[in-house]
């Protein structure tokens, strides 16, 4: 069957948002006939301007949505603009309850989630736009290190939820839509696709090997002092409890802070601490791969590696100089 999809525009919206991921539909009908249609659609019809002044043909958000069963929002500067667009807001509260897909590119994800759509769910975003989702959106469950994350359709109470997608930054809208296509029409497509594009089928890592540590390093930001102890101490004990009673909080409140200042959890701060410590000491020169795991608080040169590996796609081993000797002792 073919899946129809509506890419949902608003003015100030990211081209490459939405080239990308109709990029990859448009090899797989080629691949595939009949796999998938598309059509553009927008609360401010019949064009709608990007970011980069092009404007773009859209019809009008439709009100029958039985022709629909996947809706991606696409993401750009315009979407503080169309989180306040109730026309467009009340449009996606009616589509989803249709039983239609939902998914999101970039900073479309603000969309979604100021629609209630992620509230109680996991979700990610471009990773400039973290703090801000933190902040306004306490109830969405953020991984602002995921490239792209799926939350499955689910019951509760009387309403159905809907699957949701939601993806990273811009590219990552080609790795969504990758994962996408594979679970419509299996992992051979999928890879076919990613050939033809010249992509990864899987990107190695999350978004926070592009992010300068979600401006965990700000001089001005609240936690600014108590994360340079933590640098200045990697194998200290740093668990909420120990970094709450350091700055007089409750571990409850401390965590909620922590995280509408930074747009991450405690855990995932200080992993990305540790994390970007060990690299610099690899590549600096330093032998021992086992000391710096012990010196930068990971224990054990196998907690480096899988943190190593779930944040920058690599391995320690990775960042030495080429000719490099290894010690792990």
């Amino acid at each position: 069957m073919t899946c129809r999809i509506a890419f949902v525009l608003f003015p100030g919206f990211q081209q490459l948002d939405l080239a990308g991921p109709m990029a990859v539909f448009e090899v797989a009908r080629l691949e595939r006939p009949g796999s998938y249609a598309w059509r553009l659609v927008a609360s401010q019809a019949p064009a709608v301007c990007s970011s980069a002044g092009v404007h773009w043909p859209a019809g009008p958000l439709p009100r029958r949505l039985d022709g629909i069963d996947l809706v991606m929002v696409i993401g750009g500067d315009g979407v503080d603009a169309a989180c306040r667009d109730r026309q467009l807001i009340t449009w996606l509260q009616r589509a989803s309850r249709t039983g239609a897909r939902m998914a999101s590119i970039c900073s479309g994800s603000l969309v979604l989630a100021a629609a209630g759509l992620l509230d109680n769910r996991m979700a990610t975003t471009h990773w400039s736009r973290s703090r801000q989702f933190a902040t306004d959106f306490p109830a969405v469950r953020l991984h602002p290190d995921r490239i792209h994350v799926r939350e499955p359709a689910v019951r509760r109470g009387d309403q159905m939820l809907p699957e949701v997608w939601t993806s990273a930054g811009m590219t990552a809208g080609i790795d969504l839509c990758l994962a996408l296509l594979a679970r419509d029409h299996g992992e051979a497509l999928a890879r076919e696709a990613a050939r033809q594009l010249v992509v990864e089928r899987r990107r190695p890592g999350g978004q926070s090997q592009f992010s300068p540590l979600l401006d965990l390093q700000r001089p001005e930001g609240r936690f600014s002092a108590l994360l340079d102890q933590v640098r200045g101490r990697l194998h200290d004990d740093h668990s909420v409890d120990a970094l709450a009673a350091r700055s007089c909080m409750s571990p409850r409140h401390f965590a909620r802070c922590f995280r509408a200042e930074t747009g991450a959890t405690p855990a995932q701060a200080i992993e990305r601490v540790r994390v970007e410590a060990a690299r610099t000491a690899l590549q600096s020169g330093q032998p021992s791969v086992q000391r710096i795991a012990e010196d930068c608080g990971f224990g054990n040169t196998e907690r480096m590696r899988r943190s190593f590996q779930r944040l920058l796609g690599r391995p320690p081993g990775a960042f030495r100089q080429p000719g490099e000797p290894t010690v792990d002792h």
